[in-house]
């Protein structure tokens, strides 16, 4: 009902229609409130749904509850908050702020529940991203580990089967050349491709035991060696010149007749002539070239002796 003037309405009409101002903005905030809690409760159900599906199952229910009850604890605070606040709206509804005061501390409360869940699915996601890191840099660790272990196993087995080995001589059969405790390196590989020559001192199994002699090669295949009484070795009927002998040999043994060697069969003798069992004794004979290790290439220790074998 319209009126000219303040003062031509009754005190009744102004206290009714201010009440009736009064009951409809309540509504309105009521209204609007109610809206509002639905909304955060559904964002903050979703949020705590999407964080809890990467989870294993008991990480799931623990971190699902410990989610529902921070909301829970959020969206009381908000029911108090919100309470508190609808009664000072009421105590002061002459003032036309409060409607706005209103609605800006509900958009804050659901903001805020978005920033928690948000910052808190964003925390679970980045440590779950870089445990998963961690446990895959763990498991290619090893694997490399593995790998490498087999590599250099393969690489130790083919260098002592196809291209050399250390050994160490024991005895005085080759003085002066080498000495009881010398540490060599056998060269296997050469023999692969080559035979061996006149001179060069080789590795073999003493009767095909697990004991090896050290000698050096005198006589080749095909060729007719003998041993004379005053200790010359010739070689076709022709005396050999050679140096390596430490004295005049004293026992031509099984070579004081002419002996023709076979196919890959080769003479051996120590340096030492006179202390040494090589092939002019039967049990070791001439040495088929089948049955040699390989040759003796570098002396590695004495470190004073330290360089090629000759």
């Amino acid at each position: 009902m319209p009126f000219d003037s303040e003062e031509k309405r009754s005190d009744f009409d102004i206290w009714a229609e201010e009440y009736e101002d009064d009951d409809k903005e309540l509504k309105r905030q009521k209204k609007l409130e109610l809206k509002e809690k639905k909304k955060a409760e559904k964002r903050a159900l979703k949020l705590a749904k999407a964080g809890a599906k990467n989870l294993d199952t008991e990480e799931s229910l623990d971190n699902k509850d410990s989610d529902e009850e921070a909301f829970k604890d959020v969206t009381e605070d908000i029911q108090k908050e919100s309470s508190k606040k609808d009664s000072a709206s009421r105590d002061d509804a002459d003032k036309g702020d409060s409607t706005e005061e209103k609605d800006a501390s509900s958009s804050d409360s659901v903001d805020d529940i978005d920033e928690y869940y948000d910052e808190h699915a964003k925390d679970y996601k980045r440590e779950k991203k870089k445990k998963d890191k961690d446990e895959i840099n763990i498991v290619k660790e090893l694997f490399n580990l593995i790998i490498y272990i087999g590599i250099i196993i393969i690489i130790c087995y083919c260098i002592i089967t196809f291209v050399g080995q250390r050994t160490t001589v024991h005895g005085h059969s080759m003085e002066n050349t080498l000495q009881d405790g010398d540490n060599l390196w056998i060269d296997k590989l050469s023999y692969q491709f080559g035979d061996p020559k006149r001179f060069d001192i080789v590795v073999f199994p003493y009767q095909g035991q697990d004991v090896y002699y050290i000698k050096r090669v005198i006589g080749l295949p095909g060729e007719k060696v003998q041993i004379t009484p005053d200790g010359n070795i010739l070689i076709n009927d022709e005396v050999l010149m050679e140096s390596y002998g430490r004295e005049i040999i004293a026992d031509s043994g099984t070579a004081s007749e002419p002996r023709v060697l076979g196919e890959d069969e080769y003479f051996v003798l120590g340096d030492n002539r006179n202390d040494s069992r090589d092939s002019r004794w039967a049990d070791v004979g001439d040495i088929n070239k089948k049955d040699i290790i390989g040759k003796a290439v570098l002396r590695l220790s004495p470190f004073k002796k330290f360089g090629k074998v000759n």
